[in-house]
């Protein structure tokens, strides 16, 4: 699944394309993704100006005129892809697409169907059932004080604490592992045994990953692409991921290992991390 450096990226390039445009043809070649549509859906888009682009967690929210949020969740497989000039011809896998008044336009590809769209008040947005649980931005909201208490007397390993979305958000496999190496930290310490000098080490190794991944445009690993097509470079950057039985790029000598932890593998130098 897109993790935040994708979705950050894809927010950006999205941006670029329809911040400040008026959407002057929206449609929905199905019914639903993941669920079904928001009744009147390509209509409720269409004429519409995009004021601006957030990002909450692992959601882009589309911001336009009239008070209205467009949420977009990529889900598995899930991707935007922008253009200028005509809409190219619909493909299989596309399912949504746009056209904004300065010649742009959006298409929305999702070959497994995981990711979900929802129009709403954005009044009402922190009431919505997709976003009323979420926890920090780790790029704007988590210093050290702050991990310090959101992980004090967890009995859960460390990973999973970093997984829970009601904690600190955005996170997934990816950059949890690179984050906890950057800190020198095994993923399966329980959470509350860090010491002051780990959480700091690891609040500042979290939003460093994650900056560095978005300037790289994030990691392809099989469905992800940037809008303009184009691969996610972080992938060339992973110190432990997806590296088990490669030599450790501190160079002390450690072997990269790997842990099954609730069903996910875990990565990890076995000399580096404590």
């Amino acid at each position: 699944m897109p993790e935040l450096p994708e979705v950050e990226t894809t927010r950006r390039g999205l941006a670029r394309l329809i911040d400040g445009r008026r959407l002057v043809r929206a449609a929905a070649y199905r019914p639903d993704l993941r669920f079904p549509l928001p009744e009147a859906f390509a209509a409720r888009l269409e004429g519409r100006r995009v004021e601006r682009l957030d990002r909450r967690a692992k959601y882009i929210l589309v911001r336009l005129e009239g008070g209205l949020t467009w949420l977009i969740h990529l889900g598995m497989s899930g991707r935007l892809i922008v253009g200028d000039g005509p809409m190219p011809p619909i493909g299989k896998h596309d399912h949504v697409s746009l056209e904004t008044d300065g010649g742009g336009h959006v298409v929305y590809q999702d070959a497994r169907r995981f990711g979900f769209m929802d129009l709403f008040q954005t009044r009402d947005e922190t009431a919505h059932p997709r976003l009323a649980s979420l926890g920090l931005e780790p790029l704007t909201d988590l210093t050290a004080s702050r991990l310090k208490r959101l992980l004090a007397g967890k009995a859960a390993p460390i990973k999973a604490a970093l997984l829970d979305q009601r904690l600190i958000v955005g996170l997934g496999n990816i950059y949890v592992a690179e984050a906890l190496y950057r800190a020198q930290v095994r993923p399966e310490r329980d959470a509350g045994s860090l010491t002051a000098a780990e959480v700091k080490r690891l609040a500042a190794a979290i939003p460093a990953v994650l900056d560095e991944a978005i300037a790289a445009g994030g990691s392809s690993m099989r469905d992800y692409r940037q809008p303009s097509g184009e691969l996610g470079y972080f992938k060339a950057s992973w110190a432990v991921y997806g590296r088990e039985g490669e030599d450790c790029p501190s160079g002390d000598g450690g072997v990269i290992a790997r842990i099954t932890q609730s069903g996910r593998s875990s990565f990890y130098c076995p000399k580096c991390q404590r």
